[in-house]
């Protein structure tokens, strides 16, 4: 597991993936996973890796609170895609069954035999991926969608957020809650596949439609 080497192009590349349908290292809130990981890269990601981009900019907004985000901090290596090699340090002995030297070694010539072992390990390997499970992830979400005043068309709004169809989100039951003033706000329940919709590209989508809408939260948050 690990990101790689975050100073370089490639370690960039791999958080920039990583980070494409997620909106932090680890759960939906920042936390001190995000602050290891912030810690290793020397430099804002370019603009091309733009999921990376969006992340650095904005746990660098938490650079006064870090201290207080939740969580522990652990080895960067302990973050990251499952299948990328930590090269950042971390012990050399390991009993994990997905560690294997597929490569050999440079100081001297691979002989015919260790060439052999070295592609049928690849081969084991590659297949036991194959054959591992895909789990869809999925978690139940509660938004407070939050119009500008008392006057916004509130059933407007709801066909608005509705019409927000993406791959892994389904829509379920609503309703008005009032907030003072005489304005209410949309409650609007969804499920979403965690892999393929994040709160933040949720909250991107929503607030576009600023005729109607002033801001939208995460009133629920629950892993199913």
């Amino acid at each position: 597991m690990g990101f790689g080497d975050l100073k370089s192009a490639a370690g960039l590349r791999v958080l920039n993936d990583f980070l494409a349908d997620k909106s932090y290292i680890e759960g939906y809130v920042p936390s001190q996973a995000d602050i290891v990981v912030f810690e290793a890269i020397a430099a804002p990601p370019p603009a091309d890796l733009f999921h990376a981009l969006r992340w650095y900019n904005h746990i660098k907004s938490y650079e006064k609170q870090k201290a207080s985000l939740p969580g522990v901090k652990k080895a960067l290596g302990t973050y990251g895609p499952a299948d990328i090699e930590d090269t950042t340090g971390a012990a050399t002995d390991s009993k994990d069954d997905d560690d294997i030297d597929l490569f050999g070694s440079d100081d001297e010539e691979e002989s015919e035999e260790a060439k052999k072992l070295r592609e049928e390990r690849l081969a084991q390997y590659e297949s036991k991926k194959a054959k591992k499970p895909a789990v869809v992830a999925k978690s139940s979400i509660l938004l407070d969608v939050k119009p500008w005043d008392d006057e916004t068309d509130m059933a407007k709004l709801e066909e608005c957020v509705r019409s927000i169809q993406v791959d892994g989100l389904v829509w379920g039951s609503s309703k008005l809650v009032p907030v003072g003033y005489g304005i209410k706000k949309l409650q609007i329940q969804c499920v979403v596949e965690d892999d393929k919709v994040g709160t933040d590209m949720l909250e991107e989508r929503i607030t576009a439609f600023e005729d109607y809408v002033q801001s939208m939260d995460v009133a629920a948050f629950n892993k199913i």
